[in-house]
């Protein structure tokens, strides 16, 4: 018996990431907690985290030389209640996204 392989949209993926630096709240996240969290290789995290940053959906604070942590702007919040809108909407129709 196959079974069929699920993949995720960027969408999905940039959204499962922000989730994760909502959860964190006032601490922020750090890449690590994003990484495994959002299940990411190392390049595609660095590369979803500069998109987001240059969406203005997340901000990055360098807590020293070597350690940063990320936030979710209000313009990343206000993308993650509409992508919840979105989820539940496609989900009604039994359309993934």
């Amino acid at each position: 018996m196959t079974r069929k392989r699920s993949y995720r949209s960027k969408m999905r993926i940039l959204a499962d990431m922000m989730r994760t630096i909502q959860k964190e709240g006032m601490e922020g996240a750090g890449p690590t907690k994003i990484l495994y969290s959002a299940n990411l290789s190392h390049d595609r995290l660095t590369q979803y985290l500069d998109e987001l940053i240059t969406k203005n959906l997340i901000r990055e604070e360098e807590i020293d030389e070597q350690s940063r942590v990320y936030f979710l702007t209000d313009k990343g919040n206000e993308f993650l209640r509409e992508f919840v809108k979105m989820e539940r909407f496609s989900e009604a129709f039994g359309i993934e996204i």
